[in-house]
């Protein structure tokens, strides 16, 4: 039982409910794990003791009153709250369909737009051939207006059809409401003006087996999505992308006020606006270089915004976020 009131279940791994998909009925679990992709150049050593270099590591609530013993893996009970955010029991579980915005670029984004989905967003270009990518993302638990909204903040690895029709994606990051276990709380939070905290996430395929790792922090492997469940991302991913997003119902006739990020805008930076930082991708032989060159998207700058930079210590990154429902955003 964790302190926020999930509870854990501690499952042997060949009786993880993963191994239920139909295309993994014979899928053999990798137990020796591949070499996590390195920087191409020796990183300098950061002294996070100033505010303006960066935030303390966060990691989950859970692990403060237990871990699960070795050949298990942790799995957060769902509640029936999870099940009730959900439109039906149809689509519980299930990701919606991505369609692109609106626009003419043909490096466009790919996102869930004009469904209530509203983003802020940075993305790389959609021709260069991606195996990975790792990111800093800072933490916070923004308010959310109505149970069946969410605000989510993490990195989307994308291939395939970039009209939504034939796409493969693999999502990582953090979410209020759905808040590895896969689910479960990270703790401590970022606060305004105070103490800030941030995870890094890391995403890479396996050259030698095409599984797509998942690492958090500086050496805890998760686990990984196998070769199996994919069509495009078998080979390589052709786009990456950074930010937060939100489902905006209007459930009073009103925009949300469900929090992106921080709940501030971009302009209001370190210790008020929520921030990504150090932007990077994992090349065809597996080594990490820096995001030279990012494109910026929010449908509505006057709910949620985004501002991109770079310097020496943090690379590429950018704040992001906003209060949703105000005198501007009605």
């Amino acid at each position: 039982m964790s302190p926020d009131g999930d509870i854990i279940d501690c499952v042997h791994k060949r009786k993880q409910p993963a191994l239920d998909h139909p295309l993994l009925k014979d899928h053999k679990i990798q137990r020796v794990p591949p070499e996590r992709p390195k920087f191409m150049m020796e990183q300098k050593m950061r002294n996070y003791s100033s505010s303006s270099d960066g935030g303390r590591g966060a990691w989950q609530t859970w692990h403060r009153t237990g871990h699960c013993p070795k050949g298990t893996v942790p799995v957060r009970r769902t509640t029936v709250d999870d099940v009730l955010r959900a439109k039906s029991l149809y689509h519980f579980g299930r990701k919606q369909r991505r369609l692109p915005v609106a626009t003419s670029s043909v490096d466009a984004p790919d996102v869930v737009s004009g469904n209530g989905h509203e983003h802020a967003i940075a993305y790389t270009g959609g021709t260069q051939e991606v195996y990975g990518a790792k990111a800093t993302i800072n933490v916070w638990d923004p308010s959310i207006q109505v149970v069946n909204e969410f605000s989510l903040s993490q990195i989307w690895v994308l291939s395939g059809s970039f009209d939504g029709s034939d796409l493969n994606s693999i999502e990582a990051g953090w979410q209020t409401n759905n808040k590895i276990a896969i689910g479960a709380a990270i703790s401590p939070v970022s606060s305004i003006s105070s103490e800030q905290f941030d995870i890094t996430i890391l995403i890479w395929k396996d050259p030698r087996k095409g599984n797509w790792w998942l690492g958090f922090g500086d050496n805890t492997l998760v686990g990984y999505w196998p070769a199996e469940l994919f069509t495009h991302l078998a080979d390589h991913a052709t786009m990456v992308e950074f930010g937060g997003e939100i489902v905006n119902t209007r459930s009073d006739g009103a925009h949300t006020s469900t929090q992106m990020g921080s709940g501030h805008f971009a302009d209001d930076g370190f210790g008020k606006s929520s921030y990504f930082r150090n932007l990077e991708v994992v090349d065809s032989d597996n080594s990490l270089s820096s995001v030279e060159s990012i494109s910026t998207l929010a449908e509505n700058t006057n709910c949620y915004n985004i501002k991109s930079s770079s310097n020496a210590e943090w690379g590429t990154h950018f704040y992001y976020g906003g209060p949703g429902n105000n005198p501007k955003c009605p």
